[in-house]
């Protein structure tokens, strides 16, 4: 297959790849440019299994026979149009900031997002979601990705996330992930809160899982269950906003011991999925 050598860190050709540790700049520059980076041979190749399509490789060469089955599966083989970039390791850290010892990036085209209402309705294998996330505000990728892991291992429908939330298809959370943000339906509200009238359309019961006087524990809401359950998770410091927590249908809390009065929003997550699940 044809493979492309770089030598040269400032090579135009690898745009999609340079300064990866920066944030903000791929916060914008990636929805900009419409792609994400897929980091690791085994999340290249959970997306690619999930239907996205790679624009570009960039690896170490050592990492070509772990990969050519797949990259001959998308059209990096001698008909195709996907390049290959290899390099030595500093060449490639002097590119994306980083030691790349992971096996592979990908630069890989973004799936257009389906409509809140239409993701809810195709979920669950066209039957419809029955129990869906909601992140408002969650801006630490780490969590997002932690989120979505325990969303898929607790069988959660779909995550949908506030206008404001950390990108899911950022490197850090499809990393966290291991690849499961490919796995879960999920999709951005338009308008917050606003946008969890779609959910109550659909026969959704709103609950937000927030601190508050008169907030039923998590084992009441599990005793008897809504039919369709959306579950609200808020920031990491100031949980739900007062907007969101008055948008919803009712108030969970988790029951804390040990002086503690609430976990970080990954724990809180994985909490709630399991006690939830059917």
């Amino acid at each position: 297959m044809p493979i492309h050598h770089v030598t040269d860190p400032d090579d135009e050709r690898l745009g999609d790849y340079t300064r990866l540790t920066d944030v903000a700049l791929r916060a914008k520059h990636e929805p900009a440019k419409g792609l994400y980076i897929a980091e690791s041979s085994t999340v290249i190749r959970r997306a690619v299994a999930a239907g996205h399509r790679p624009r570009s490789f960039l690896m170490a060469e050592r990492w070509l026979p772990d990969l050519t089955d797949l990259l001959e599966e998308v059209g990096a083989g001698p008909d195709g149009d996907v390049p290959v970039f290899v390099g030595e390791a500093g060449v490639l850290e002097a590119i994306t900031g980083f030691h790349l010892h992971r096996g592979a990036l990908a630069a890989m085209h973004r799936p257009p997002l389906a409509p809140v209402g239409d993701l809810l309705a195709q979920a669950r294998e066209g039957e419809g979601a029955r129990r869906v996330a909601v992140l408002e505000d969650v801006v630490d990728h780490t969590n997002v990705g932690a989120v979505f892991r325990s969303a898929a291992a607790l069988g959660v429908d779909a995550v949908l996330v506030s206008p404001r939330c950390a990108d899911p298809l950022y490197r850090r959370s499809v990393r966290v992930s291991m690849g499961t943000v490919f796995q879960v339906p999920w999709t951005r509200f338009e308008a917050w809160p606003d946008g969890l009238d779609v959910l109550r359309a659909q026969g959704f019961t709103v609950a937000a899982l927030a601190l508050a006087d008169d907030a039923r524990t998590l084992d009441e809401l599990e005793a008897d269950p809504p039919e369709r359950l959306a579950l609200v998770l808020g920031t990491e410091g100031d949980g739900l906003s007062r907007a969101a927590v008055e948008a919803a249908d009712v108030v969970v809390r988790i029951p804390m011991a040990g002086g503690v009065d609430s976990l970080n929003v990954a724990a809180a997550s994985a909490v709630a999925f399991w006690a939830t699940r059917r």
